[in-house]
């Protein structure tokens, strides 16, 4: 019973260090995202207009291809990377917004 109780703390104590270690990267990386959005439109913000405009493209391509319906021998690697890309942001994202960063 004893070693019940201690795996199962033990498991609850890795839980809780895992989620407190992803909330903290993902609260630093949004905060670096949008440190960088900042400081690049204090230098240009056409540049930086454009920066975002590309990754936007990307990532929507990215979402056409993930949820398009499939035919085989049709993805390559741009399209795979396109959606694996974008699986990723949308998961980052969703983390992040119920994380309560503030």
């Amino acid at each position: 019973m004893i070693r019940g109780v201690g795996s199962f703390l033990k498991e609850l104590l890795g839980e809780i260090a895992g989620e407190v270690v992803l909330t903290v990267i993902a609260c630093l990386a949004m905060a670096g995202v949008a440190l960088a959005f900042v400081w690049g439109w204090e230098r240009s913000p056409l540049i930086t207009g454009g920066i975002g405009s590309a990754l936007l493209a990307f990532l929507g391509y990215g979402g056409w291809e993930l949820f398009r319906p499939a035919k085989p021998g049709r993805r390559q690697r741009l399209a795979g990377m396109t959606a694996t890309t974008f699986a990723a942001a949308a998961l980052f994202f969703a983390y992040t917004w119920s994380c309560n960063c503030s």
